[in-house]
């Protein structure tokens, strides 16, 4: 069993955690591993923008307020107010990094203004943005920067397993837990390695993979949510999953995303009758909140017993639409639409995990040495719901506040020099038994759609509290007797986080946000997060 040790180590390659690999680097030596390439995570398949106070007929105080809104009353106003005033500042790293925003045109020539769009829940026109793969240019500039940077190690098809504790390096150890490091299964060759350093920060992301219908990758499967808890983190809102209004609809598509950016340049969601619905349910229409959004085209789909809604962008000028959505112009034109002439069928899918571990404003966790930032993270910036675009800002600012508290204490942070315990696990492989657990994978991500969804009640999520705990026990076994591999660690993972967003569902007796009970349709008077730990569940 290899043994790596470094300075920080940081597990997730999306945007937040090569933003906080550049911002540690001048300080000690950094570890990234991704799971699987370095370029897959849901970063580079974020569409729209990131948010940013950039006109001087936007405010901070505007950006805030569509924030608490938006939270439904959750979100936690100093985290709001820290991340939306160092946002330009973010913006500005990006730059220095080599990203680049499109620019205004006038007069049909750029200007040296930045492009700024709008989205649903916004006032004002904030949203920066490159083309609609604005996800995409951040990472793969910031990966650029990043491999050229002699002090960071990049390794890739890196599962990690379980997070190691001080008791697993010296069982006599009677302080409080502390992370040191973690466990992680090397896909390519079976063999689990140790990696052991000064502090460890989860930077995996979401958990869409739990559910049946998702914008997320594949690899979305909320595994730094179940490593956390395992040892004891606090876990808040995991039934506050987000529901993003459009995804295209088509039968060779499961997961691709239609941004909302359609809707901020003029794009009106229409059922298939051709009716414009938005406006009888919210004053915004098309561009309000997404738990609304979602919600409403729910109904409407089930009311007319169809499969989709519409996303009508004829009424715009074409080569427009060809220039400013290149990748979802060619995307839905190889899907033979052209929506220059026809509108696009979408559905709401598992989109952002607005719960997770929960940290402070510095990506802090309850465990000493363990850090987690951007989507893992429950910071409380979203509240109930997320405001668009305000993921890729919680990527920066939780990177950037987690790289200065982590520089504050560089000098009184330490790194073991023992060795962990040996890695234990059975060698033996069951190949038929991998059916199985591919068919428990499928169980989980459909009970999760049908029983958790959008539109919820007590019966459906006791339902499937009753069978996840089965499924639990099942998966239990499996990963302890069967030889180590990704599938059955990720099923252990989604097991968990299901099973905990269920949970977190039922004790939450009101509707907010994007949670909406049907035996509960009103606010509790005072908002409150739901907090699990282990133990006390």
């Amino acid at each position: 069993m290899s043994t790596h040790r470094c300075d920080v180590l940081i597990i997730g390659s999306g945007t937040a955690g090569l933003a906080l690999a550049l911002k540690m680097a001048p300080l000690g030596k950094v570890i990234v591993l991704a799971k699987e390439k370095i370029t897959d995570s849901n970063s580079e398949m974020s569409q729209g923008g990131i948010a940013a106070v950039m006109s001087d007929q936007d405010s901070y105080d505007s950006h805030v307020q569509d924030t608490l809104v938006a939270g439904a009353g959750l979100c936690h106003e100093t985290v709001v107010r820290d991340y939306v005033n160092q946002a330009p500042d973010r913006i500005q790293d990006l730059i220095n990094w080599g990203v680049h925003f499109d620019l205004r045109k006038k007069g049909g020539e750029e200007t040296d203004e930045v492009d700024l769009t709008r989205e649903g829940g916004h006032s004002f026109r904030r949203i920066l943005h490159f083309e609609d793969q604005t996800g995409l240019e951040i990472h793969r500039k910031l990966l650029a920067r990043v491999r050229e940077n002699s002090n960071i190690t990049l390794m890739d098809h890196f599962n990690a397993v379980d997070l190691i504790v001080n008791k697993e390096v010296d069982p006599s150890d009677m302080t409080p837990t502390t992370c040191v490091g973690c466990y992680a299964l090397q896909t390519e060759t079976g063999a689990v390695h140790t990696f052991v350093a000064k502090a460890t920060v989860l930077a995996t992301g979401g958990a869409g993979k739990v559910y049946l219908y998702t914008s997320n990758w594949s690899g979305a499967t909320g595994d730094g949510i179940a490593m956390a808890y395992r040892v004891g983190a606090r876990i808040a809102n995991l039934e506050f999953m987000q529901f993003h209004p459009t995804c295209l609809y088509h039968k060779d598509s499961r997961n691709f995303l239609i941004s909302e950016a359609l809707r901020g340049e003029g794009g009106e969601l229409i059922n298939a009758k051709g009716e414009a619905f938005m406006k009888k349910y919210h004053p915004l229409g098309s561009l309000a909140p997404r738990d609304i959004v979602a919600r409403s085209i729910d109904k409407e789909m089930k009311r007319a017993g169809s499969e989709c809604v519409y996303l009508d962008m004829t009424k715009l000028d074409a080569e427009f639409l060809r220039h400013r959505f290149p990748t979802i112009y060619n995307t839905c034109l190889q899907f033979g639409i052209d929506i220059t002439k026809q509108p696009i069928p979408v559905v709401p899918a598992a989109h952002y995990l607005c719960g997770g571990v929960v940290t402070d404003a510095n990506g802090r966790t309850d465990v000493p040495g363990l850090w987690a930032i951007g989507e893992t993270a429950c910071t409380g910036l979203h509240g109930a719901n997320r405001l668009a675009s305000n993921s890729l800002l919680e990527c920066l600012t939780t990177a950037h506040n987690c790289a200065e508290q982590l520089s504050i204490n560089w000098n009184s942070l330490k790194v073991t020099q023992k060795e962990p315990k040996p890695w234990s696990h059975p060698e033996e492989s069951n190949d038929d038994e991998m059916i199985v657990i591919t068919a428990m994978w499928e169980e989980i991500r459909r009970l999760m759609w049908n029983y958790m969804g959008i539109v919820r009640s007590n019966k459906r999520l006791e339902r499937a509290q009753h069978r996840l705990k089965n499924i639990l026990e099942e998966v239990k076994e499996y990963y302890s007797n069967m030889k180590m591999h990704s599938d059955i660690l990720e099923l252990r993972n989604i097991a968990i986080v299901a099973d905990l967003s269920v949970e977190c569902a039922l004790r939450r007796k009101e509707s907010r946000g994007i949670h909406y009970n049907i035996d509960f349709p009103d606010k509790e008077p005072v908002p409150q997060d739901t907090i699990v730990v282990r133990g006390l569940i």
